[in-house]
């Protein structure tokens, strides 16, 4: 599978401005120097690496619980990027997941088990490996 988007940007880094487009079009947004460093009404790329984290993950989650026999009802997950100014220039080097589950007949202790499972095997936390990634869990039987 090959997926597709592109983004275009005009001018300077701080001046300039940009638009981001998914091929399926879910997404097609501006997105600035102020939405990135600053706080604004755009998207940004670590929002957008935060989005595509939490999605995969979720999915992850979902298909090790699947597979242990115990398919959840539902599983939430949020995902923090952190994009810091290091010695050697701007990086992420943080992601902080958060997830929580509603999975019958498994306890919590084996909820964060697969919920750790999850965070070592999915394809955006295996592209995403240079950053620390930190998990943190509840649970609902």
């Amino acid at each position: 599978m090959i997926r597709h988007a592109s983004a275009q940007w005009h001018g300077s880094l701080k001046e300039g401005s940009g638009h981001v487009k998914t091929e399926t079009g879910a997404l097609d947004s501006p997105y600035g120097f102020r939405s990135r460093f600053e706080g604004g009404g755009e998207t940004n790329p670590e929002e957008l690496i935060a989005a595509a984290h939490a999605a995969c993950f979720s999915m992850a989650l979902s298909a090790a619980l699947t597979t242990s026999g115990h398919p959840p009802k539902s599983i939430e997950t949020t995902a923090a990027v952190q994009l810091n100014k290091l010695e050697s220039g701007w990086a992420i080097n943080r992601i902080d997941l958060e997830t929580s589950g509603e999975v019958p007949g498994i306890d919590a202790a084996a909820f964060e088990a697969a919920a750790n499972g999850a965070k070592a095997n999915c394809p955006v936390s295996k592209a995403l490996a240079g950053a620390e990634i930190h998990l943190k869990t509840s649970f609902q039987s």
